[in-house]
């Protein structure tokens, strides 16, 4: 049976390679829709894509709790966790409410700050996958 931070481990490397997708692929090609398909083709993607990123994101900040309250003191483990919340916190604060704008319809401005302010995630999120990685 797997442990926590075999989970943990799983979890956060799953997440690295989906936001380097989503950065790369997904988000960029919102632009090519067209304004006609644009409502349908985003709330299809954003219905799909969270439920592959929300029970990762989930599993990924649930066994991070668990680590800490057993004790788990690594300072690689403990260097990645304001890495964690900065995600949940640009997740919540500027990603979901870009989402919200282009669900009215394809807006030029929020693309473009989706991309660009997604760059943080993608960032934080391949920096947690090496802190993870380097715990002993």
């Amino acid at each position: 049976m797997p442990s926590v931070f075999h989970i943990h481990y799983a979890a956060t490397w799953a997440l690295v390679g989906l936001i380097w997708t989503i950065q790369i692929i997904h988000y960029p090609l919102f632009g090519q829709v067209g304004r006609e398909q644009f409502i349908s083709y985003h709330q299809r993607h954003t219905r799909l894509i969270t439920l592959v990123v929300g029970p990762l994101m989930l599993a990924e900040l649930g066994t991070a709790v668990l680590l800490v309250l057993t004790g788990t003191r690594d300072p690689w483990f403990l260097a990645s966790l304001p890495l964690l919340a900065s995600i949940w916190i640009s997740t919540w604060m500027v990603q979901i409410p870009l989402h919200n704008t282009l669900a009215n319809g394809f807006d030029a401005k929020a693309h473009h700050r989706l991309v660009t302010s997604n760059w943080w995630r993608t960032a934080a999120w391949s920096a947690r996958g090496i802190c993870i990685m380097m715990m002993d």
